[in-house]
């Protein structure tokens, strides 16, 4: 797989079709493209007619990054989808899609370079704003897990988590991230949060926004709160697995109306 080296990472990648518009996707927090893949989330698979750029983003998956919390901020992140966009599409304006981090990482790349993006996807997003702390210190609480007892300790927290009624098929996964890495990359996770609300509400993308029901990490408030903010924006929320499995479909034809 072919690998863009930025200041302190190299962001692993990969592009399928050979024609049409480009269509960048995102994944989400301790997650990469293959794991997103097994939990039913790559929603580019029902696309025609276009190239799709996946990647995993700084210490994920086969990307690497630093020892360094502040490096996975999601406004550095932003830095390294913009960085790649520019690697792979110059100039070429794309079509974005993300849940949890990915959403985030979209919305500061969106403010800082708006006229990029053709349409934006933003599925699951997580807590923001009013709601970030008390998800910070989960974060923060998971990190000192990680170093204390091991990644397996961590793994055996979350599963004490509810799980959504949309996921209740999903396959059990693992975090892809190095362990001597996931407590960096979950305290850079508390530190993070979503642009000012002004910012967001200046994006004019067409924009579709993808939630489920009864997850308090991605909660029903934060899609409404953005569908209230982007005007012209639609907002679709699963409350069943059939509900995400209808997705893949709603985003190719949101795509396919903005091209």
């Amino acid at each position: 797989m072919p690998t863009l080296e930025v200041a302190d990472a190299a962001i692993d990648y990969d592009v399928t079709g050979e024609r049409g518009p480009l269509v960048v996707q995102l994944h989400g927090l301790t997650s990469s493209r293959a794991r997103d893949a097994q939990l039913g989330l790559d929603l580019g698979r029902a696309l025609r007619d276009h190239r799709v750029l996946r990647y995993d983003a700084r210490g994920h998956g086969g990307s690497t990054g630093p020892r360094h919390p502040p490096a996975y901020r999601w406004e550095r992140l932003a830095d390294d989808l913009l960085a790649l966009l520019d690697h792979v599409a110059p100039g070429e304006r794309v079509h974005g899609v993300g849940p949890s981090m990915g959403t985030g990482t979209l919305l500061h790349a969106a403010v800082r370079d708006p006229a990029r993006f053709a349409s934006l996807t933003l599925v699951v997003p997580p807590t923001a704003w009013q709601t970030r702390r008390s998800q910070a210190e989960t974060y923060l609480n998971g990190a000192d897990v990680v170093e204390r007892e091991g990644i397996g300790a961590f793994v055996e927290l979350g599963s004490t988590a509810p799980v959504p009624p949309a996921l209740a098929h999903a396959p059990a996964t693992r975090p892809t991230v190095a362990d001597h890495l996931l407590p960096m990359v979950l305290r850079g996770a508390a530190a993070t949060d979503f642009p000012e609300r002004e910012a967001i509400t200046a994006i004019d993308a067409p924009t579709l926004i993808l939630a489920w029901t009864g997850d308090r990490t991605h909660p029903i408030s934060t899609a409404k709160h953005l569908h209230e903010l982007m005007a012209g924006s639609r907002l679709e929320i699963a409350r069943t697995p059939y509900g995400v499995m209808a997705w893949p479909g709603l985003f190719a034809e949101h795509v396919t109306m903005s091209s």
